[in-house]
């Protein structure tokens, strides 16, 4: 019998979420996807040294003021080390937007431009990269100049039903429906465990799979945040899932049987197609407390992962 993971790579498109080269070799995802916190922990293994270099002498060429020559060398080394996956995996590399930029839509723009022109300047491949962004109000609608222009864009952060009805009327690329942290918030909301079918992020996700499948939206679904096997198995079918290199080993060492729980042409869909509003957005979010809570915990968390990063940066500038 093959393994699991083997047998869920027939389903759905395995995306590794690391940025650490080596799992990325060994588990042979077919794209990858980075964020500020796994960007950070990469940024301590030997083999990216010799970027770190690099980037610490773009970052002195843009800006002799260590103010502001750090976050250009930040960027530089970002888009380096997502320039090295690229290497490994034959399709998308997700390079994530400055978290801080989250409710600025202008500035979020101006950002991803910048980091796709560095991708051209390290001899990388544009066209193989997804511009991570937080799925705010503010952030959907720069995804969505963004993919007029070719860009195309990874919603994260995504948390409930009206970020991704909001995501699919803009026409991004993809969205990354978080699991885990929604399993987190209830369980602690409620006092109580969940089965794997019943799981509250499990739920989450295979809705909006249904209802993009039932209207027709070409939005990539992604599942992210895995907290067990058993979420990743009752996802099995979904467009893509990102796995840590931990439940990817879990995966490999197991050779039960795997059933497909989603399918793209009989989708089990209840909901009616509507078209959101700014307002009606901004309400389905504070009318939602754990979407409410987990979007504006993960900028938090990202942000100061970004800010840990500068520092590192910093006392090598």
């Amino acid at each position: 019998m093959d393994s699991q993971l083997d047998q869920l790579k027939r389903m759905t498109k395995v995306v590794a979420d690391t940025g650490d080269i080596e799992a990325i070799r060994r588990y042979q995802p077919v794209d990858a996807t980075t964020n500020p916190s796994l960007i950070l922990k990469a940024a301590g293994l030997d083999s990216y040294q010799t970027l770190f270099k690099e980037a610490i002498a773009y970052g002195r060429s843009c800006a002799q003021d260590k103010a502001y020559g750090v976050p250009f060398a930040c960027d530089w080394l970002t888009v380096g080390i997502g320039r090295e996956i690229q290497q490994v995996v034959p399709g998308l590399v997700s390079t994530e937007v400055d978290a801080r930029l989250s409710f600025d839509t202008e500035a979020t723009i101006h950002k991803a431009r910048q980091l796709i022109d560095l991708y051209k300047q390290q001899g990388g491949d544009p066209d193989r990269v997804l511009i991570k962004i937080a799925s705010t109000w503010e952030g959907i609608k720069a995804a969505e100049v963004l993919e007029k222009e070719g860009i195309r864009c990874n919603l994260t952060l995504l948390f409930n039903f009206a970020q991704a009805q909001a995501c699919a009327e803009a026409g991004v690329y993809l969205i990354s429906p978080f699991v885990g942290r929604i399993l987190d918030w209830y369980k602690k909301a409620e006092g109580r465990e969940y089965s794997a079918s019943e799981d509250p992020g499990v739920v989450s996700v295979s809705r909006i799979y249904n209802y993009y499948k039932q209207y027709g939206y070409q939005t990539v679904v992604m599942g992210a945040s895995f907290r067990s096997t058993g979420e990743i198995t009752e996802l099995a079918g979904c467009d893509c899932l990102t796995i840590g290199p931990d439940l990817l080993d879990q995966l490999a060492g197991s050779s039960e049987s795997l059933e497909q729980r989603l399918f793209g042409d009989s989708p089990v869909c209840s909901d009616e197609k509507t078209i959101l509003n700014e307002a009606a957005f901004r309400w389905a979010m504070n009318d939602d407390a754990m979407a409410t809570e987990k979007l504006a915990e993960g900028i938090r968390n990202f942000a100061r992962d970004q800010e840990k990063l500068e520092l590192l940066v910093a006392d090598l500038f």
